[in-house]
């Protein structure tokens, strides 16, 4: 079981690192009006999309290998696993709503400016502490 602990801890860092990241490549890219600098922009957010959605698969596999198959957070009086749950699913539509806004500016026709992309790169932030705090202090 450590084992497997060990792999979703590891791969939720990394896939967290892409969270973090791409919304700040996004930042600039709604900032950049130059087309060499924004194609490559544009590169390195499809890339590292890719790339964390490829980290993204055995975080949730393993976290589900620890709840069902080791029973992690199952059975009475295990309520922060069910908000941390609830949690992974907003990640989850977090990871598909950056997908959706790279494909916005892929096609040219994003609409929101770097100070929204400043504040929605925060969200991951919050969700990570509320997260950790569920998974360490389980508070109910």
């Amino acid at each position: 079981m450590l084992w497997v602990k060990s792999l979703h801890i590891i791969f939720v860092v990394a896939w967290f690192a892409g969270l973090f990241y791409l919304p700040r490549i996004f930042v600039n890219l709604a900032m950049e009006t130059e087309a060499t600098s924004r194609q490559r922009l544009l590169l390195m957010a499809r890339k590292l999309f890719r790339f964390m959605t490829l980290l993204a698969v055995p975080a949730i596999v393993f976290g589900l290998w620890l709840f069902l198959g080791y029973g992690i957070g199952k059975g009475s009086g295990q309520g922060w696993m069910h908000a941390k749950l609830a949690l992974v699913l907003v990640l989850i539509g977090y990871h598909h709503g950056c997908g959706v806004l790279l494909r916005k500016f892929e096609r040219g026709v994003n609409t929101r400016s770097h100070v929204f992309y400043r504040w929605f790169n925060e969200l991951p932030v919050l969700v990570l502490a509320a997260v950790v705090i569920l998974v360490v202090v389980k508070p109910f």
